[in-house]
């Protein structure tokens, strides 16, 4: 019985992986198809042959290096600060208690409740009284403020024994020097989920970048993508190979850090304070 229940489960994620797996081969496939071949049918591409004239085309005609080059900045300083913040702030709630600190931190995780549409006009207005907005600063900063962050990194630090501490403790160190040499380094698994998902999801933010640029120089790549694409309303080949490139970063970051996307999952999911 048990192994027909292994069988099953086996057989269910193969279905999966390969439903969402079709849309990818789709836009890959349909990438390096010559414009006006078929749409749907990939044999289609076989009969018409492959071609990377698109990609040649998408590169020459469209700053998508640029693009992303700006996505990756605000990806990379938002998951660094986030990943430092945090572990500081739940360092603190999780080992340093003071009064007020589980009103605090209630407080905190209500900012989970908050959606983000919500905040759009706030920050719209705090980022242009600092004469922020427009720049890659002002994609960067309201991130920052990760209540998920500060949650998933204090489940993680009360999980580790009070042993480590008190005996660092013993040898001198301090609560900075603790959390920097004791608690950073063990942490390196919650740090990895939340700074994969963090990455991710800074990549693919559309909603606020298009209410803070303006400047082209400044776009990111799910800005950019859509101002290419309207040029090419009756086209299909064009807009897919763009889609390609701008959707490779990620698919790199979940080919190499799969097993850490993984191990997130679980972690988020069901571990317990």
């Amino acid at each position: 019985m048990d192994r027909i229940w292994q069988v099953g489960i086996r057989l269910l994620s193969v279905v999966t992986a390969v439903v969402f797996l079709t849309p990818v081969v789709w836009m890959l496939a349909l990438s390096v198809k010559p414009e006006g071949g078929s749409l749907l049918e990939l044999s289609g591409g076989l009969r018409l042959g492959w071609t990377l004239a698109n990609y040649r085309k998408v590169l020459g005609e469209a700053p998508i290096f640029g693009w992303m080059g700006n996505s990756l900045i605000v990806a990379v300083c938002t998951t660094v600060l986030i990943l430092l913040l945090s572990s500081m702030a739940a360092y603190a709630f999780s080992r340093l208690p003071f009064r007020g600190s589980r009103m605090l931190f209630v407080l905190f995780l209500s900012g989970m409740m908050i959606p983000s549409e919500a905040t759009l006009i706030p920050l719209y207005l705090i980022m242009k009284e600092y004469g922020l907005l427009g720049s890659l600063t002002s994609l960067i900063l309201p991130a920052v403020a990760a209540p998920l962050g500060i949650f998933v990194m204090k489940q993680f630090f009360d999980g580790l024994p009070k042993e480590l501490e008190e005996a660092a403790r013993i040898d001198g160190a301090g609560p900075l020097r603790i959390w920097l040499s004791l608690f950073l380094p063990l942490s390196r698994p919650a740090m990895g989920a939340l700074g994969i998902f963090t990455f991710i999801g800074s990549w693919n933010d559309f909603v606020w970048p298009l209410i803070s640029i303006s400047d082209k120089a400044y776009m990111t790549i799910t800005l950019g993508l859509p101002a290419f694409q309207s040029s090419y309303v009756q086209q299909y080949a064009l807009p897919m190979t763009a889609n390609a490139l701008a959707t490779l970063p990620v698919l790199l970051v979940f080919i190499f850090f799969q097993k850490q996307i993984i191990q997130g999952i679980a972690f988020t999911g069901g571990k317990e304070g």
